[in-house]
């Protein structure tokens, strides 16, 4: 750990912690805490194999572990620390307050842990397209000789690589989610964007003002660029609303030509029109769009977003472009399947949410649609409304498909819709094989499902590797 340990030993040193959550930002958080003297317990509500599993590793390098009991706090808590997905009214934080025991994250404990000469943070949220665009910064950064990892809510602890040392990088990429944003509250990032903003996660945060305030908290005290999104107003009035360092910028991006101090696309080309000399007359090639993969419309945004960070950080213009020629993006996000009988096939089981359905209909112009899952209190008309001149057909799965099937029967009647009403582990490939009945030659069979995965599927991924494996047997089957 370098000097990081005996740095800021002292400010944690006997403290009494308890860490909420035994998940992963959990165990790194409460390993780290305790490595640096403080005398840490990890309570969660669960009492199963997997979580005794974990208790019995953790409870073995000295640190408590309290299961089935995730309301009261241990008693002498001087501070508790929470994973993200902890809701701000879960009793345990109700029974912190009470007793005057502040409650923080654990990107908020990586954040206190950095030293004087840390690498600084370029941070990224957004309803959507956090996870591309934080991996698409890390890539043009490293294309542009700088040390770098992307790191956060992207998978990697970021407690982890803040106790590597100063030294370690020169600059890091940060993916925060809402909940991690939330319970953050000293984090000043060297520049930040939020990427876009539409109603998610509304029950973990009560209402839609409440989760655009805990996203803006991204661009509090940033020192050079406050990133937003030109076509997304309500980003532009984060960025007003922000305490930021003086002589920070704003930064907009647009897929239509910028203004100055903007970035956007010309002509086929990724342009800068913010970190030149004259950005009144002057304007930076980048990158063209086919640079980027896939070039939907929603991931040039994408990558328009991670250019502003990395200029702004001082990186040249072709690193930008190397860095976008070299990446490629995570599985199940607007993947290409296969072509079968003509016809594509297209997993975006990310678009658990109908802002990225939305994005993801957009980006093709004949689609048979696979949609459905868990609604999560979503609504349907708008999405419906702005893809139906679209769709050649709609094939639905999930719990919540009748939510689905109404908005199109208001908004797309002439649309023809199979209703699958089956939720077994074959219920993938009769999707599939329906969707390609409906399908004709040129057309695409998307799967952006604008739900959640969890009342068929463990997650996301096996969502998108159902329908993966779907396509290729009717792939087989046609050969």
């Amino acid at each position: 750990m370098g000097s990081r340990k005996v740095t800021f030993a002292s400010d944690w040193q006997g403290r009494n912690i308890t860490v909420a959550g035994l998940g992963v930002s959990g165990i790194s958080a409460a390993r780290a805490l305790a490595g640096l003297g403080a005398s840490v317990t990890v309570v969660d509500g669960g009492s199963g194999a997997a979580h005794e599993e974990r208790a019995v590793r953790l409870r073995a390098e000295g640190i408590a572990v309290r299961l089935g009991d995730a309301e009261s706090l241990p008693p002498g808590t001087d501070l508790v620390v929470t994973s993200p997905g902890w809701k701000p009214t879960s009793p345990l934080f109700a029974a912190a307050a009470e007793a005057g025991v502040d409650v923080i994250g654990d990107v908020e404990v990586a954040w206190r842990l950095r030293g004087p000469d840390a690498a600084p943070w370029l941070a990224v949220t957004g309803t959507n397209g956090k996870t591309t665009t934080t991996q698409m910064l890390a890539s043009i950064l490293q294309a542009a000789g700088l040390r770098t990892a992307a790191v956060g809510n992207i998978g990697t602890p970021i407690v982890d690589v803040i106790l590597e040392g100063d030294d370690a990088y020169d600059v890091l990429a940060v993916e925060l989610s809402s909940y991690q944003l939330h319970w953050a509250p000293s984090v000043r990032a060297h520049s930040a964007t939020v990427l876009n903003l539409a109603p998610d996660h509304l029950d973990w945060h009560g209402s839609m003002e409440a989760y655009a305030a805990d996203k803006g908290r991204i661009y509090e005290g940033n020192h050079v660029a406050c990133v937003y999104n030109v076509s997304d107003k309500a980003t532009e009035d984060l960025v007003r609303e922000a305490d930021v360092e003086e002589g920070c910028r704003a930064i907009g991006f647009t897929l239509n030509a910028p203004a100055p101090s903007q970035l956007g696309v010309v002509d086929g080309i990724l342009v800068d029109r913010a970190f030149v000399p004259d950005r009144q007359k002057q304007a930076q090639e980048l990158a063209e769009i086919s640079d980027v993969q896939p070039p939907a419309p929603h991931n040039i945004a994408n990558a328009l977003a991670a250019a502003a960070l990395a200029r702004a950080f001082g990186v040249q213009a072709t690193a930008v472009r190397d860095g976008l020629r070299a990446f490629r993006p995570d599985a199940h996000r607007i993947e290409h399947v296969a072509d079968v009988a003509e016809v594509a096939y297209v997993d975006d089981s990310k678009a658990t949410n109908t802002h990225a359905a939305q994005a993801s209909l957009a980006a093709y112009e004949s689609i048979v649609w696979i949609a459905g899952g868990l609604a999560k209190g979503a609504t349907f008309d708008e999405l419906v409304t702005g893809a139906a001149k679209r769709l050649r057909g709609v094939v639905l799965i999930g719990a919540d498909r009748a939510l689905i099937r109404e908005a199109l029967a208001r908004h797309a009647p002439e649309v023809p819709v199979v209703d699958l009403d089956r939720t077994d582990t074959g219920a993938m490939s009769e999707a599939v094989r329906r969707a390609a009945e409906l399908a004709q030659p040129g057309d695409t069979v998307l799967m952006a499902p604008a739900c959640a995965s969890m009342d068929m599927f463990t997650n996301y991924n096996k969502r998108g590797e159902a329908f993966a494996d779907a396509v290729r047997e009717l792939g087989s089957t046609r050969a």
